[in-house]
């Protein structure tokens, strides 16, 4: 028996990633059939802000500029689900917001009320491209709401 590691044609950690962000997809989906979250359940989903197809607002990406966390609890509009990403609207300080994610980007998922958590890593390779130009998503409502939040204290250390 040879001790070398052999190296797998199938990039099965890819896979496995795959199949666990579809796992977010699924929750969404959930609560938009449901009109809403249940009992106690909010998200906090962490993403790349740079990664390719996310569009959001420019001043939050000047303010983070490599991820950012959303918290999906009370306050949320015009959530729209499909396999590769989702949009949501969300108020930052006050102030409304429409993201585009796609699931691709999601690095964490996690909802606290259940102690259930989530975390991606990039693909490997990946390089993230430089900042493209704001892309105009319809105006949203003004609504109080959710505030960014760090995964921190939910990653493995």
């Amino acid at each position: 028996m040879n001790d070398a590691t052999v190296d797998s044609l199938i990039p099965y950690d890819e896979i496995v990633q795959d199949a666990l962000r579809s796992v977010v997809r699924r929750v969404l989906d959930k609560i938009d059939a449901e009109g809403g979250l249940p009992g106690s359940h909010h998200f906090y989903i962490a993403f790349r802000t740079r990664a390719p197809g996310v569009i959001m607002p420019k001043h939050l990406l000047e303010r983070y500029p490599d991820e950012m966390t959303i918290v999906i609890q009370h306050r949320y509009w015009d959530l729209l689900i499909d396999d590769v990403h989702f949009e949501i609207g969300l108020s930052f300080n006050q102030v409304p917001a429409k993201l585009s994610i796609p699931f691709a980007a999601v690095t964490g998922f996690v909802d606290p009320a259940v102690n259930f958590a989530l975390q991606f890593q990039p693909k490997e390779g990946e390089v993230l491209p430089a900042p493209e130009p704001e892309a105009s998503l319809p105006p949203t409502p003004i609504e109080d709401g959710s505030n960014v939040v760090t995964l921190d204290a939910f990653r493995k250390k």
